[in-house]
């Protein structure tokens, strides 16, 4: 079966031990629940992380009127947008400054190309992000239906694992991209810390003088004071 907000719903609402809906306008309690909180959830959910599944490229127009201040050009978001990743010049992902601001992007770029977070069709989304989904779904269907917060923090700490394992999944559809532009990646040439400059001599070493026992001694020590190596008193001169 296709995917749909209706079979999404219904296999949630199942999780839950209730009755699933043929229509998301019944008029059924299990009806209003769904209909009311499926859109924000399904949003959020697909706002949280960079889905390759619902992330999308594209060259936005270039709008005449301009912004009040900051930047010389706006330029329309598309409909579907959710949430913006990078926006570059022409024929580059990344790499302008930008702002977004009424649903437009502000940039002093003569051309930008937009990497963005869209709402997909329920028919795209894969087997990991659905179960991820109906279990989100679960646990917020769960206290307006059943009353039972044990149950839903059940269902919450399901819905963060099948979260968790949708994002896992999704992170091996790319290659890992390098850290760029990191200062520890430009101070891995130098040393740390600094080699330190070397300690000037000291005056009082340069005139100390090798006892009986051939230590080292100040030249403050006597012939008979005791020797600091030793402990004991050199012999007699």
């Amino acid at each position: 079966m296709a995917l749909s907000a209706l079979v999404l719903c219904s296999r949630a609402l199942l999780k839950i031990g209730a009755q699933p809906v043929a229509s998301l306008d019944e008029g059924t309690a299990e009806a209003e629940v769904a209909a009311n909180l499926y859109p924000a959830i399904r949003d959020a959910l697909l706002s949280a992380h960079p889905w390759s599944f619902a992330t999308g490229q594209m060259a936005l127009p270039r709008l005449v009127a301009v912004p009040y201040a900051d930047y010389a050009h706006a330029y329309q978001l598309p409909a579907d947008f959710l949430r913006i990743l990078s926006a570059g010049g022409a024929g580059a992902g990344r790499g302008i400054d930008y702002r977004i601001h009424e649903h437009r992007l502000h940039t002093d770029a003569a051309a930008v190309t937009l990497t963005y977070l869209f709402r997909p069709d329920e028919s795209a989304f894969p087997a990991f992000f659905a179960n991820a989904l109906v279990a989100r779904l679960a646990a917020e269907f769960c206290i307006p239906l059943t009353e039972s917060g044990s149950r839903a923090e059940m269902l919450q700490r399901t819905a963060e694992h099948e979260t968790r394992q949708a994002r896992l999944i999704d992170s091996q559809q790319q290659t890992v991209r390098a850290i760029e532009d990191f200062p520890l990646i430009s101070a891995r040439g130098r040393a740390w810390p600094p080699a330190a400059a070397p300690r000037p001599a000291s005056p009082r070493a340069n005139s100390a003088t090798s006892c009986w026992a051939g230590a080292i001694c100040a030249p403050s020590r006597t012939a008979r004071a005791a020797c600091a190596t030793c402990s004991s008193s050199p012999p007699a001169a």
